[in-house]
């Protein structure tokens, strides 16, 4: 593969119109064809990006969440169809917020939300803004918890957060991205009997030889963890001083949806697990078929009108996942059944079964530039095979 060199000029010109540094790695058929590392993790002191350095990887904590769930899935703990009820009670008798007549008013939901609405984002639950009373109402239930609340929280108290206001939309007729991953956190530790972070490191990190992906970062690894960066209109870049919060060593919360710290090289053998059919150097984590159900479009054709991102044209949803459904309306050079996301701050996985191909991005940036350059990586690394 190696017209996978052209990787390199794109990884510097990236960093000359982006972030401060970033890294690829490629893996193909169990062997690294390509690994990079340009720029810097921190700019002002010139500390290169360099294999053990940490990143932030945000939404994609949201692959590893499902990957665990269904895990568990397999071991005959749940079924998808089941109402999310008979794990987190919380959720019994869901109310709904309406717009009736110009009113807004709360009726109870058409149905339960069920453990694939958790999944597939279907659920109602939102992640707060000011779009609609839903979002306002988790946005104000938030603010009001104290920085001492926040740390102490944990999944199943953020559930219960969330279960108290009512649903943006009846579950299963709309998708809506939110905060449904962080809550199939907290049915993991109910179904598991564990907290959600030991689940992890004991059933996947371990396994996998992944020593600097965690929740929390130790006091021996800050230096490690590369400084994230808001870039101005003329490219300036301006240290973000204020996301770390929920990475603090003692800090109690471990978000399903965004909170896992990792290295290219950690996150690298987890996303080849999955392209090799849920197995890592004779480690077996999850079942092939399993991620085959993972990684097939879950969305009917009414709620993917609610799935409508620009540059995820070409993929439909399936559990926690985008997946490659139509190459041609996408513009893609890529296989039927290629899965992955990506995480806020300009992080990518592409996971590809057919291909046993994998390839995980890291950046530290926002706005991250992801409708630039996530797919022009995509198609360099497709057009080398």
């Amino acid at each position: 593969m190696e017209s996978l060199q052209k990787l390199q000029p794109l990884l510097r010109s990236f960093v000359e119109k982006g972030p401060a540094g970033n890294s690829l790695m490629v893996m193909h058929q169990g062997r690294t064809v390509f690994e990079d590392y340009v720029g810097y993790a921190d700019k002002e002191s010139q500390i290169p990006v360099k294999e053990d350095t940490i990143f932030r990887i945000f939404s994609m904590t949201k692959v590893v969440t499902c990957t665990a769930a269904l895990m568990l899935y397999e071991r005959g703990l749940f079924l998808l169809n089941d109402p999310l009820e008979e794990y987190l009670p919380e959720f019994t008798n869901p109310q709904v917020y309406r717009s009736e007549q110009g009113e807004t008013v709360v009726s109870p939901a058409l149905r339960s939300i069920t453990v694939k609405d958790l999944f597939t984002m279907t659920s109602g639950l939102t992640y707060p803004g000011d779009r609609n009373p839903t979002e306002r109402q988790i946005a104000k239930a938030l603010g009001e918890l104290n920085k001492t609340q926040r740390e102490n929280s944990t999944s199943r108290d953020l559930s219960k957060l969330l279960a108290s206001i009512p649903l943006a939309f009846d579950p299963g007729t709309q998708w809506r991205y939110g905060f449904s991953h962080d809550v199939l956190g907290a049915l993991i530790e109910v179904v598991s009997g564990k907290r959600f972070g030991e689940f992890l490191d004991e059933e996947i990190f371990k396994p996998l030889g992944m020593r600097d992906t965690f929740f929390n970062l130790p006091e021996d690894k800050k230096h490690r963890l590369a400084s994230i960066y808001n870039r101005e209109a003329d490219g300036t870049l301006i240290k973000n001083e204020t996301t770390d919060e929920q990475f603090h060593p003692n800090a109690m919360f471990e978000s399903g949806g965004a909170g896992l710290l990792s290295t290219l090289g950690d996150y690298g053998r987890f996303a080849y697990m999955l392209a090799n059919g849920g197995e890592f150097n004779g480690t077996r984590i999850i079942g092939s078929k399993t991620i085959q159900l993972m990684a097939t479009n879950h969305l009917t054709a009414e709620q993917k009108r609610h799935y409508n991102w620009d540059y995820l044209k070409g993929y439909g949803y399936g559990l926690g996942v985008r997946t490659m459904i139509d190459p041609a309306e996408g513009g893609i050079n890529g296989s039927i059944g290629e899965f992955g996301w990506s995480g806020l701050a300009g992080t990518w996985v592409l996971i590809d079964p057919k291909e046993k191909l994998s390839a995980v991005y890291m950046q530290q940036m926002l706005p991250n530039f992801e409708a630039i350059h996530q797919p022009r990586l995509r198609a360099v690394i497709y057009g080398a095979l």
